[in-house]
């Protein structure tokens, strides 16, 4: 058997460097006994991550020293998407299609949806028929959907069976079946009609038919809803797998909970990276040139707000040189707005992400937020108002920079939550407001705001 190598003590990040640093040492020594009792203890998932730090040439030697090869189909799964496809260049297809028969359908069908399509097309060609067709109709939905990351191997039997019939079945016919506590019951035209947990099923009298003590109130998705809305239905019901109808009601498959967890990191990540304004993917693990083309156009747009700003703050000139010290508190203003600004829209686009927050109470979260705004504006426009009368005896200027924090952080609350919700109602990606979008809006309206009032209450 194969177990994750655990060093006593140590965080993932440590295990992973401990064990990229092992590899790395035994390759270069060429010491390949002891590189060999490595790799067969460790486990594929954790090899994965060492792939993205080695050579081409030192990734196929390590390779091929994984014995078993449910194991390297494992491994397929794990790898990051440019890693992979570099690597299986090089695999001959008869050896890519042996490793394929050995993983579940939904992650060959993900797999090859990665590769082009000369190289699929041979892959499905020499694929066993039954496999192949498994693939072919996965590969007919959206990636980012029920039945594109559904599992079409599963349990389904009649409702007019017996329970020692349903266990002499799972004993004969479905012994691989990926998911086997729950049983799904479907009647005479294949509708799912109810579910029977496995431990159900052997407490009952041998006798009893499965239509007599199944739950018929069955929790299921439809093939076309979006995955992030089937994590949170396993998650909020706490279940194993949720099944997959068509629009018939026909059982097609199941979305079993390791999927769903991977659904959620995945979805997380996605959302964190687009926050920051780096695109939808984790660029670290891409080149430098499409890292750099992935970056370029969110930071154009914070480089657009900077020009932006640099003209509002280039019509006060003359207030600047009457007062120069109006130029100390911008950065603290703008950077206060900023921060609030971020917090709002992270905490709803989170809360939308989660289905925590409803985009049928919009105006119910802006107002809170805004009222959290106001309150922490006031809040601090009175501690850096005060700071300002110390340093310069002006309370003119003291009042400016407590009206301007209070202005820029209700004014930020109230943008940082609003566009993400405004977004959602348009069916456009909330996670995209909270990039430079949101932080460059703010850091306008804070100088212009600032430099509003303090003209005003200065004479200017």
């Amino acid at each position: 058997p194969i177990f994750p190598i655990i060093y006593g003590g140590c965080m993932q990040g440590d295990r992973n460097k401990i064990l990229v640093d092992s590899i790395k040492r035994l390759l270069r020594r060429n010491a390949l006994h002891n590189l060999r009792k490595i790799v067969e203890k460790t486990h594929a998932a954790d090899l994965s991550r060492v792939f993205d730090f080695l050579t081409l040439p030192d990734q196929h030697r390590l390779f091929q020293m994984i014995p078993d090869t449910e194991q390297k189909g494992v491994l397929f799964s794990e790898m990051e998407e440019d890693t992979f496809l570099a690597f299986v260049e090089d695999l001959k297809v008869e050896e890519l299609v042996s490793i394929l028969e050995s993983m579940p359908n939904d992650d060959v069908a993900d797999i090859i949806g990665r590769l082009p399509d000369e190289k699929s097309d041979k892959i499905l060609q020499l694929m066993q028929n039954e496999d192949s067709e498994e693939v072919e109709g996965l590969l007919r939905y959206e990636d980012d959907t029920a039945g594109g990351i559904m599992v079409p191997d599963f349990i389904a039997l009649g409702e007019d069976i017996t329970a020692r019939e349903a266990i002499e079945s799972l004993q004969k016919e479905h012994q691989d079946v990926e998911m086997p506590f729950y049983l799904y019951v479907v009647n005479a035209y294949g509708n799912l009609v109810g579910v029977i947990s496995l431990r159900q099923l052997v407490v009952v009298p041998p006798q009893t038919p499965l239509k007599a003590f199944m739950t018929t109130d069955v929790f299921s998705v439809k093939t076309d809803m979006d995955q992030e809305e089937v994590a949170r239905i396993v998650a909020r019901y706490d279940i194993l797998a949720v099944p997959v109808v068509d629009e018939t009601n026909k059982l097609v498959g199941i979305v079993t909970v390791d999927d769903v967890i991977d659904i959620f990191r995945r979805e997380a990540t996605e959302d964190i990276l687009k926050m920051a304004g780096v695109g939808e993917e984790f660029v670290e693990t891409k080149s430098v040139f499409k890292s750099t083309r992935i970056r370029f156009p969110w930071l154009f747009a914070s480089c657009i707000g900077g020009i932006v700003a640099f003209f509002v703050i280039g019509s006060f000139e003359e207030s600047l040189k009457q007062f120069a010290y109006l130029a100390a508190f911008i950065p603290v203003i703008m950077g206060m707005g900023g921060n609030i600004g971020t917090q709002s829209s992270t905490i709803v686009v989170r809360g939308l992400a989660t289905g925590r927050i409803n985009i049928r109470e919009i105006w119910s979260v802006v107002f809170k937020e805004l009222t959290i705004g106001i309150i922490l504006g006031l809040t601090y426009g009175v501690v850096i108002g005060a700071v300002a009368q110390l340093a310069f005896g002006k309370m003119s200027l003291a009042i400016s920079v407590c009206g301007a924090v209070l202005s820029s952080m209700s004014v930020a609350a109230l943008v940082g939550s609003l566009v993400p919700m405004v977004f959602a109602k348009i069916n456009v990606d909330p996670a995209v407001a909270t990039g430079p979008f949101v932080t460059t809006a703010i850091d306008v309206i804070s100088v212009f705001f600032y430099f509003m009032i303090a003209s005003s209450l200065l004479g200017l």
